[in-house]
């Protein structure tokens, strides 16, 4: 039978071995009776309904459908053929005839629809109690919110009534309660996920998100939905080709600053972080970099506090200003703000939020990635309703401002605190960057040490993930300072290039550092046998639009030729001319420019 966690790779070990979707699903349906939560579903299919869904599946068949007899959820936002879409406001629910299109994707790969899942009002909260249906409970902790919008999807994961759910994010409803139940929680880049039969709450801002109790099924989720959608006017062409591969060496990550550190006086929340800050610090073999993050904070205050809530009253217009008993008092008392602001305030909130982004462009400066908590502590049930605002504002501290600067963001679970409450850590990082998110996080999970959700199923070991570039990709080969952490690594970063493997060459090259800068240019040139060394390299992937706009960039007296590397690959990679290297200083003996720009630093040090 099943593990403890239906993950996909156990599902799919089970249904290899001769197990029938039919036992899986009779199995889910009696947890889901066993946890006795009327609040995590809405509408709930019967077994019969899934079954007959399990049998058109025809044979197993993983790889021409890779979610083959996957059991998932979808958040009672996202339109579903035949279902009603309630999000959560009976007198606002209708049947659709179409099925959302990312919706349609995992369904066309093999994923078996479950239930819809119950939010907070229209997507408004991060709390995940703000319904009219019984809230969801928290998956650990009766006496806190279970998170939200997102709750129902969070929690169906956590318990394992489900191998993964989609949510919605706006402002943070795709990791708040994930943090909140120790499952992950996925917001991708903008676009790369169509919104296309979503109810809208901040249409420039909304994205699908994805549930999991790991970062593998929560990225192979993803990798399933990423597609460009022509008749969604939101849709991006999204980057994602091939599964997160291995760290870069010289990855830089950023925590708060002191400054920065806000816990709302919860000291357990703060050891917690701290703890899994240790495990990253580990993973890392050295410390983060603290990072001053007020411009960011800056910009998640406009979310609410600025014009950006109009674009919640627009999307429920109609219902709000006909029959507006019709919903919740607090989602209300949320959308009515709007009516404060007017067309010219839209357009301040547009230049603010413009200036904030180019201030916010320092933090990208220094580090890849940044670290923070997911939530700064958690917050009871009766917090909210002796404040159903402050708590809520409080949960998206380290959220609200990601959609609003366009980055992608993966809430991984960390340590618990030590009364038993989840806590977790948000890797967050410049669009296109999901890949890198998902291979730091698969490798942060597993060091926490944890179980998926609530059951006794221990996260499996990260495995080795391919090292070679994807259809579509290119290899190319870098050197100096496009490598890893060095200052125009950027410039592959923002093509989505993903880094594959850090290899020498062949010893039959010399480096030279060119003349010129900053920055400072190396120069590697294949010399005749006997002459040269190893130099060390870092392969990396990139599309083929990316590698042509790449390399018109290159100028001379460097360009683009064969490198023959050690372990027998021959890639793209940088050379030089050999008149470049006239009044070049010879670095070889270094091994690679990382050795010898360190060894300039201890120099000037």
């Amino acid at each position: 039978m099943l593990s403890a966690f239906p993950t996909i790779a156990a599902l799919h070990e089970a249904y290899a071995a001769g197990l029938s979707p039919r036992e899986v699903l009779a199995d889910l349906y009696r947890r889901i009776e066993a946890v006795r939560d009327p609040g995590i579903f809405i509408t709930l299919l019967p077994e019969e309904t899934t079954r007959a869904a399990s049998n058109a599946l025809g044979a197993f068949d993983s790889k021409a459908k890779p979610l083959w007899g996957v059991p998932f959820a979808v958040k009672d936002n996202i339109d579903v053929a035949g279902l009603p879409t309630t999000a959560a406001c009976p007198g606002f629910a209708y049947t659709p005839a179409e099925t959302a299109f990312a919706v349609r994707r995992l369904l066309n790969a093999g994923a078996i629809l479950i239930g819809k899942t119950n939010l907070d009002q229209f997507a408004t909260g991060l709390v995940g109690v703000r319904t009219p249906y019984p809230a969801p409970r928290n998956a650990f902790s009766p006496v806190h919110v279970p998170g939200g919008s997102s709750s129902g999807s969070a929690v169906a994961v956590a318990h394992g009534l489900v191998t993964f759910a989609l949510g919605t994010d706006t402002a943070g409803s795709g990791r708040v309660p994930a943090g909140l139940n120790n499952v992950v929680g996925l917001k991708p880049s903008l676009g790369s996920v169509s919104s296309r039969g979503v109810v809208p709450a901040c249409r420039t801002l909304d994205t699908i998100s994805v549930f999991a109790g790991t970062v593998a099924d929560a990225d192979a989720v993803y990798r399933v939905m990423a597609s460009y959608d022509h008749e969604d006017p939101w849709s991006r062409r999204p980057t994602v080709s091939a599964p997160p591969g291995t760290l870069p060496p010289g990855l830089r990550v950023g925590v708060p600053d002191s400054a920065s550190r806000r816990f709302g006086g919860d000291a357990l929340s703060e050891v917690a972080f701290d703890a899994a800050l240790g495990d990253l610090t580990a993973l890392l073999a050295e410390r983060p970099s603290a990072v001053d993050l007020a411009p960011l904070f800056e910009v998640a205050a406009l979310l609410y506090s600025g014009p950006w809530v109009a674009e919640r009253y627009a999307a429920v217009r109609a219902l709000i200003e006909r029959t507006p008993e019709l919903l919740h008092p607090v989602t209300r008392r949320i959308i009515d703000g709007a009516r404060a602001f007017d067309a010219a305030d839209a357009f301040a909130g547009i230049y603010k939020l413009a200036q904030l982004r180019r201030a916010a462009e320092a933090v990208w400066s220094v580090i890849d990635v940044l670290a923070v908590p997911t939530y700064p502590r958690p917050r009871t049930v009766a917090d909210l309703d002796a404040d159903p605002i402050g708590p809520n504002s409080e949960l998206g501290t380290y959220t609200n401002f990601v959609n609003l600067l366009d980055l992608c963001a993966l809430a991984v679970p960390g340590r618990f605190r030590v009364d038993g409450v989840p806590a977790g850590v948000t890797l967050i990082a410049p669009r296109g960057r999901d890949g890198l998110l998902a291979a730091l996080g698969v490798r942060l999970h597993s060091a926490a040490g944890l179980n998926i959700g609530t059951s006794r199923a221990p996260i499996p070991a990260p495995r080795d993930e391919t090292s070679d570039a994807a259809a579509g990709e290119i290899e190319l080969v870098v050197v100096g300072a496009h490598l890893s952490g060095m200052p125009l690594n950027r410039e592959l970063t923002s093509r989505s290039a993903r880094f594959l493997r850090a290899v020498p060459t062949l010893p039959e090259y010399r480096l030279f550092a060119l003349p010129g800068g900053p920055p400072s240019r190396p120069g590697l040139m294949r010399v005749a046998p006997g002459e040269g060394t190893a130099i060390a390299t870092e392969v990396w992937a990139i599309s083929l639009e990316g590698f042509g706009s790449f390399v018109a960039g290159v100028p001379a007296p460097l360009g683009i030729g064969t490198t023959r590397l050690a372990d027998g690959t021959t890639p793209k990679g940088f050379i030089v001319e050999a008149e470049g290297v006239k009044g070049a200083t010879d670095v070889s003996a270094f091994g690679g420019w990382r050795a010898y720009t360190k060894s300039l630093s201890r120099h000037r040090g």
